[in-house]
């Protein structure tokens, strides 16, 4: 049986031994720090890293088996775990490849992401013929007998694939739908919730990283579902173009935790227009490094899974014409700047051999002005620093990003109007108003009016540098949601 992600952290230790017999090998891993490997830094902050593994490479490349095991502690199965792999015909189930790589997790102490139980693409042509009874009873034996296999080796699963259409927010025109209705989202949720009460159950999907009318379709159901108990998370695909993570993807990822759902970015690539140069992949680190800077702050986000290993794996360039180079590793397994990138995310060190002093001469390199005579004096040159000055030091303002049917997503701006190392903000909600769950923000949030403050990585602000906050709110179902009048203070 695998460790839960819980009780897999707590057993981590320096050196592991990867013991492959299943697939014909022995080798020992070096477990590096947090510091230096991806898996170190999940592991550092209890969060999943996971890789979409490629059965073929798992059994006949060592390096691959090597990389996978240090730099990741999860796999999902990239196709071995879909419906056309495991039962091609009626009845006939095959889990030989499934079960590889179950085993390589295994003794490589890494959880299992099971993908995927319903979905309409890499289906068997005969369950495609089937409808009403026929497709239901086929959905329910396929369902109880995989998750009966995989009971205690897979930690979650992807019960429902990408069933949100693309172009107008409705459910996607699938054998699916047309076989049963729409109820069978619910119909298979339920037979996941009782086929394995104790494993998590997601529904996945793409292009619903940002707030669109697809995530907002993905929400409507995720809240039916989780108002029945049927859900445990949802998986964002993030299937991303080069210089496009949304810039309100943590907000619409927070929306879903406000439902009390977990979220997972399932499935992450960032593709770009080849031949990519210096500057392409210097933004494609950057793009990395904000995914996973998302999920560390998310505590209801349970990790980021990179969909392959090596650029040439990738399923890119076969569909997008012309694009490639979407992962962490080239061809040869040496690291990519969005490595370093991601892995600065999670919170490792990547490439930085460790903090330097920027001026040696300094005799005291914690002082950031060391001409200063009193370094705690944010602007020396004024001869009361505790005032604070004119309009408080600091305003702020607030703007609503995205409004729905019962809430709202905001953003808050603060600009200091002088050098500070800290800031509040207040104000009174005119109605009903009440903040779910917040961001970049700490403080008495919960009632009609608000007092909060800085994070305290954001707190220390330069005079004219500006930093935001966020939150969503629950308003009376079509009521327009207001913006009050905001008032900073500086510390």
């Amino acid at each position: 049986m695998l460790l839960t992600r819980k009780r897999r952290r707590a057993l981590i230790a320096g050196v592991a031994t990867v013991a492959t017999a299943a697939l014909g090998i022995a080798l020992s891993t070096q477990l590096a720090s947090a510091q230096t490997t991806l898996r170190g830094a999940a592991d550092a902050i209890g969060k999943d890293v996971g890789v979409a593994v490629n059965y073929n490479l798992l059994q006949n490349d060592a390096t691959y088996r090597n990389t996978v095991a240090t730099e990741f502690n999860s796999l999902t199965a990239e196709n071995s775990m879909k419906m056309e792999v495991l039962q091609p015909s009626q009845g006939n189930f095959n889990f030989s490849q499934g079960d590889a790589i179950v085993d390589f997790a295994k003794q490589n102490n890494q959880s299992v992401h099971g993908h995927t139980l319903v979905w309409h693409s890499q289906a068997p042509g005969w369950i495609q013929g089937l409808s009403g009874t026929a497709l239901e009873n086929a959905m329910a034996d396929h369902i109880n007998t995989v998750m009966d296999h995989y009971r205690g080796d897979v930690e979650s699963w992807d019960v429902v694939n990408e069933v949100v259409s693309d172009n107008n927010g409705q459910l996607r025109d699938s054998f699916w739908l047309n076989g049963l209705g729409e109820g069978y989202i619910t119909t298979a949720f339920e037979l996941a919730r009782a086929a394995d009460p104790t494993v998590d159950l997601y529904m996945n999907d793409y292009s619903i990283d940002g707030i669109n009318a697809k995530s907002d379709k993905t929400y409507e159901i995720a809240q039916g579902l989780a108002a029945q108990n049927l859900i445990d998370g949802v998986g964002f695909q993030a299937h991303l173009i080069l210089g496009q993570v949304p810039s309100n993807m943590e907000a619409n990822l927070q929306r879903f935790t406000a439902l009390g759902l977990k979220v997972r970015v399932t499935e992450l690539d960032i593709r770009i227009q080849m031949p990519a140069d210096a500057n392409e992949l210097q933004q494609q680190a950057n793009d990395y490094r904000r995914v996973a800077e998302i999920c560390a702050g998310i505590a209801d986000c349970s990790g980021v899974t990179i969909w392959g290993l090596r650029d040439g794996d990738s399923w890119v360039p076969d569909v997008f014409q012309g694009e490639g180079a979407p992962l962490l590793f080239n061809d040869d397994y040496s690291k990519k700047p969005a490595y370093d990138a991601f892995l600065e995310g999670l919170g490792g060190d990547g490439s930085d051999p460790g903090p330097t002093d920027p001026d040696p001469t300094d005799p005291d390199p914690t002082d950031p002005d060391p001409t200063d005579p009193d370094p705690t004096d944010p602007d020396p040159t004024d001869p009361d620093p505790t005032d604070p000055g004119p309009g408080n030091g600091c305003t702020a303002t607030l703007s609503v990003q995205s409004p729905w049917n019962t809430g709202a997503t905001y953003e808050g701006t603060v600009t200091a109007g002088q050098n500070l190392t800290g800031w509040t903000v207040t104000w009174t909600w005119p109605g009903s108003e009440r903040i779910s769950n917040a961001w970049s923000i700490s403080g008495t949030l919960d009632g009609a009016t608000v007092t909060a403050s800085d994070a305290g990585y954001n707190g220390t602000l330069s005079s004219g540098q500006s930093t935001t906050f966020g939150f969503n709110i629950t308003k009376p179902d079509g009521a327009t949601a207001s913006v009050p009048t905001v008032t900073c203070t500086a510390r």
